[in-house]
């Protein structure tokens, strides 16, 4: 170790601050959003308190700790005194979406938290052994797939399931939510400095959280008390990590159709997980520390599969930021301080006490705000030639966000199920939108956004041959069940895994409304059928197709 290179520095303190209100609001988004989507209330409330937050805590501890180490290696191998630790903590979008994509569906299904949450269990270690995996590929699967398609990808999930639920959010609790926004919004766009250097995010925390006490509940909607604080206080206790393993075989033991149609999400996740750490690893090389790249990436996997193994249904990953802590002067000490504190709240059982002094709707505002950089990210960081590609990449996504309102509406409307409306007319419109369309877009959202935005680069190079490869790929997916099928028995949209027909076991219960989507693969398939057409036209006459154009 670097004799120059403390443990600790004094500015640690502010990079601390940043990485913990930004892992504490996540922390507290757990308890908020599996309670509502996937019945963790009352009793069962103990698969979020007794096995999620703890094995969140063995994950955000041992990759704290691996990145402090690793920064404290870099410093004694080249004598810098300024070398920063990479930023690292639960991955948002990864939290969002494996609570809306894949924990709520199956219990809406199966009205089980626990099945729930087992099926979490699976999401979370799918993405860890590709995160894991990945270290040795990262690179090839970025020269491969267009910044584009990865980018606009995460952009369209976080207009939806990120930006949008937590906009409706703020403005359903005003006199909460707004003035942290506003806060946000001075910190990160005016860039206004505040005293003491107090980071932005703890600034509007803090006055969010002033807000809700100080309010009368019939104001703000916002219901705090001290009463709440004791009990939170009293119910504190050791809640140490237990390991999970049986929980996790459960699902393999299930038949195949009801865990494989979920790879759609945590495929794409996880190549997101691995793209953005990379993108990241070299952010923090611009910025002067140039950290093992595969050695990084395998840690971050290894956190990953760490939360799976010990109950935590939520992938973590290396932050973006590393240039804005290093610039607070952050060396090592603060994200050992992350991993220690946020571990010290987990396993204490003090979680329900900061949730019961900080009300969530004082958080949003830092979550809205993660939706908005990475939604602008998508269109700042690819050529400004591949912005139609990055636009059309979006439209799957926001259709998966209104088949997920569509449901909801028909699931509190005390009529017709969906299933029934599809069954008796397929061509079903909802204020001019198709249902069945809206549903098929919908279905492998995550896999359609990256590859129509992936084609539309290609094309817009002209890379013909490139753009019917993934056209096939498309297909293919397609064909198997991953991207547009889809059955809706009751109000609940499932998969419809086409392997199943395959191998004969293709019959569904009556009533049940499937669509397989052969059609839309064939679709496919005939677009990759004039994509490469043009790719032999272009190479046997490239100038009079350029003159042409």
């Amino acid at each position: 170790m670097a004799a120059s290179y403390p443990l600790f520095v004094k500015r640690d303190l502010d990079g601390f601050f940043g990485l913990f209100v930004d892992n504490l609001v996540q922390l507290l988004l757990i308890p908020l959003l599996c309670g509502v989507l996937c019945g963790m209330t009352g009793d069962d409330a103990k698969y979020i308190y007794s096995y999620m937050i703890p094995g969140a805590a063995v994950s955000i501890l041992v990759g704290n700790l691996f990145y402090a180490w690793q920064a404290h290696r870099l410093a004694a191998r080249t004598g810098k005194s300024d070398v920063c630790a990479l930023p690292y903590g639960i991955n948002t979008p990864s939290l969002l979406v494996y609570i809306a994509f894949v924990m709520a569906p199956v219990y809406q299904t199966t009205k089980d938290p626990r099945a729930a949450w087992q099926m979490g269990l699976y999401a979370c270690l799918g993405s860890g052994l590709i995160e894991f995996f990945g270290a040795g590929i990262a690179g090839w699967i970025r020269k491969k797939t267009p910044r584009a398609a990865l980018l606009s990808t995460l952009a369209g999930i976080s207009i939806g399931f990120i930006s949008m639920t937590f906009a409706l959010q703020i403005f359903h609790y005003p006199l909460v939510g707004m003035l942290p926004l506003a806060v946000l919004l001075i910190a990160l766009f005016a860039r206004w400095p505040f005293p003491l250097g107090l980071p932005g995010g703890l600034v509007a925390l803090l006055l969010g959280t002033l807000c809700g006490w100080l309010l009368p509940a019939s104001l703000s909607g916002v219901n705090l008390s001290v009463s709440s604080v004791q009990e939170a206080w009293q119910a504190r206790g050791w809640h140490l990590p237990i390991f999970c393993g049986q929980e996790l075989m459960a699902v393999f033991q299930l038949p195949p159709r009801e865990w494989l149609g979920y790879l759609s999400v945590i495929v794409p996740m996880g190549l997101f997980n691995v793209i953005g750490s990379l993108q990241n690893i070299e952010s923090a090389e611009a910025s002067g520390d140039e950290f093992g790249t595969a050695s990084s990436l395998a840690a971050n996997g290894v956190g990953t599969i760490s939360a799976a193994l010990f109950g935590s249904c939520f992938p973590t990953t290396i932050y973006i930021g590393h240039p804005g802590w290093k610039a607070l002067g952050a060396r090592a000490g603060y994200s050992t301080l992350n991993g220690v504190v946020i571990t010290a709240i987990c396993l204490t059982g003090t979680l329900p006490l900061m949730g019961a002094i900080i009300p969530v709707q004082a958080g949003m505002a830092i979550v809205f705000w993660v939706g908005i950089i990475i939604t602008a990210q998508a269109f700042q960081a690819t050529p400004s030639q591949h912005a139609p590609a990055v636009a059309i990449g979006l439209f799957p996504a926001i259709a998966a966000w209104g088949a997920t309102v569509v449901e909801g509406a028909f699931r509190v409307s005390g009529g017709k199920t969906l299933s029934e409306t599809l069954n008796a007319f397929p061509s079903e419109q909802a204020n001019g939108f198709l249902i069945h369309g809206l549903i098929a877009v919908e279905r492998g959202s995550i896999f359609t956004c990256m590859i129509i935005a992936a084609i539309s680069v290609f094309l817009i190079d002209r890379k013909f041959y490139s753009a019917g490869i993934w056209a096939l790929v498309a297909a293919g997916l397609t064909a198997l069940g991953l991207m547009h099928a889809f059955q809706v028995s009751g109000n609940d949209i499932n998969y419809l895994f086409n392997i199943d027909l395959l191998m004969g076991r293709g019959e569904l219960p009556e009533g049940v409304y499937s669509y397989r989507a052969f059609n839309i693969a064939l679709g496919y398939l005939l677009s990759a059928g004039a994509f490469f057409a043009c790719g032999w036209v272009n190479a046997r006459h490239p100038r009079e197709i350029v003159e042409g154009h």
